[in-house]
């Protein structure tokens, strides 16, 4: 059964967030050409200010494992759903097909379902080269763990221009960890990159450090709770001085981060008392707030308060709505800041 695509917009703090166009195109929704009435692909387009939202024909499928990036002018350069490439013209990119090999990603040749599967990062050093890290499936229909963190490496001059994978599915770490929520947060000196995942079961970060001269770690850090298979999503705040992962069973954890040494610190553990299936967690433009939704509400908490659980506030109850009528609702899910200032919920 697919999902419809539904989007709350949480209003914060007006500011115009720096993001040099690459972030600037959002693709999601479902492929076929023409799309059918009640599905069909959407491009959200950031790069006048305010998001423009087309309905479009396009081969690829998502689930929830989308990621794209775009140049500066705010032009596509490629996208992934967890199980190929396509560059800009739509097409499979030049070696960009069989990503993450696994005898269950054949399950969903129509993209992966869990959120954050996928992260793409620009090279320090070099323009043309884009990194993208993504990970196995390997416990459907639970869908929640994983047991390789892969790195896929893109040229964007190569094939005249439209890009091709150079390297794929190179192994960055084999262990057990907690399906997808692959974040990533910029190094203070304002070119490198700290890229974190989790191990299933316990309380360890792992993070690797992208520089111009190479990937370095892992890097590994016991904080927080304890965390097993479960959905949710992690995300760093927009300075990258907080980090906040929400699960539907453990609940939210709330940490500062360090992006010179990559450390998380000062652990804060939020219980979220309700029947949640489906959680997802965002932060202001200027890191104060924390926005989680969680199925039929959106809360609000200050990280910046020195009791943080104490702040929770209600911001949005689900009226009930489905659309166009049951099983699809219209409640809340994986959440995301955008360049434009504002948190858009699907």
């Amino acid at each position: 059964m697919k999902k419809k695509w539904f989007i709350l917009i949480i209003l914060v703090i007006p500011l115009q967030l720096s993001s040099q166009g690459i972030n600037n195109l959002w693709t999601m929704g479902y492929g076929g050409v023409p799309p059918p009435t009640f599905l069909g692909g959407i491009d959200m387009d950031f790069i006048s200010g305010l998001p423009v939202i087309t309905s479009i024909s396009r081969e690829m499928e998502f689930k929830r494992a989308v990621s794209n990036i775009c140049d500066s002018s705010g032009n596509l350069l490629f996208v992934t759903n967890g199980t190929y490439i396509a560059d800009a013209t739509g097409d499979t990119m030049q070696n960009g097909s069989g990503l993450n090999p696994s005898a269950y990603t054949a399950w969903y040749p129509d993209g992966l379902p869990p959120p954050q599967m996928n992260m793409i990062i620009p090279d320090p050093g070099q323009s043309n080269i884009y990194h993208l890290f993504h990970c196995t499936l390997d416990d459907p229909p639970g869908n929640l763990t994983t047991r390789f963190l892969y790195r896929s490496i893109i040229d964007m001059n190569a094939n005249g221009g439209i890009g091709a994978v150079i390297t794929k599915n190179q192994v960055v770490l084999n262990d057990s960890l907690n399906g997808g929520r692959i974040t990533a947060c910029k190094h203070a000196n304002g070119r490198d990159w700290w890229i974190m995942v989790h191990k299933l079961n316990t309380n360890i970060y792992y993070k690797y450090l992208l520089t111009p001269y190479g990937l370095s770690g892992p890097y590994s850090q016991s904080i927080g709770s304890i965390r097993y298979a479960d959905l949710g999503q992690a995300a760093f705040s927009f300075t990258g001085d907080y980090y906040a992962w929400y699960s539907v069973v453990d609940d939210l954890d709330i940490f500062q981060f360090d992006r010179c040494t990559g450390l998380l610190s000062n652990p804060v553990h939020v219980a979220i008392n309700d029947s949640a299936t489906g959680v997802g967690v965002a932060f202001s433009p200027n890191s104060q707030f924390l926005y989680v939704s969680s199925t039929k509400y959106v809360y609000q908490f200050d990280v910046t308060a020195p009791n943080i659980p104490a702040t929770q506030t209600t911001v949005a109850v689900w009226d009930g709505f489905y659309s166009p009528n049951p099983p699809f609702a219209t409640k809340f899910d994986i959440a995301q800041l955008a360049p434009d200032g504002k948190i858009y919920i699907a």
